[in-house]
């Protein structure tokens, strides 16, 4: 829905650019029209911006989250990192208190949070890139460095706002 707003965990330096690069390397380029992200909501309604923007700055008061990589998601068409955060959860679960009946039915439908690195690709060749990364991969931290506000525009995003978290 062309307008609709999304939140993201922003992610570090360090871990957006390994993640990106992958992200380029294995999207289609034709369909990549963003970044390595990690979304928290898909589609909150234009007229929460101002309340949203208000609650992601309070959030931004904290000290980071402590999140990690523990494992990959085989997304049929598609290869994600899996990302595990009880601090995101916490965070993710006040939002979707705040904004109870505004929320679509994709943000209703709970959260698994991962970073898309492959996606509407055929299932063997995405198969063929988890068997890879699979076969040397070990969780690590992943940093987050802030949450962000996007616009939907019909592919790309806008950047409406983001909040750092204190410290970063």
């Amino acid at each position: 829905m062309a307008g609709a707003l999304i939140v993201t965990a922003e992610l570090a330096q360090a871990d957006f650019a390994w993640l990106d690069r992958l992200r380029r390397a294995h999207f289609p380029p034709e369909r990549n029209h963003l970044s390595a992200h990690l979304t928290m909501f898909h589609a909150l309604p234009p007229s929460t911006e101002q309340e949203v923007c208000a609650r992601l700055k309070d959030f931004g008061r904290d000290p980071p989250p402590d999140a990690s990589i523990a494992g990959l998601m085989n997304l049929g068409g598609g290869v994600a990192y899996r990302v595990v955060s009880p601090d995101l959860d916490r965070i993710r679960a006040e939002l979707a208190a705040a904004f109870h009946g505004l929320l679509s039915a994709q943000d209703s439908g709970g959260w698994r949070p991962h970073v898309t690195i492959q996606n509407k690709v055929p299932a063997k060749v995405a198969r063929t890139l988890l068997e890879s990364l699979q076969s040397d991969f070990v969780p690590k931290p992943l940093g987050i460095s802030g949450l962000g506000l996007h616009r939907y525009l019909g592919g790309p995003w806008e950047v409406v706002a983001i909040s750092r978290f204190r410290g970063r």
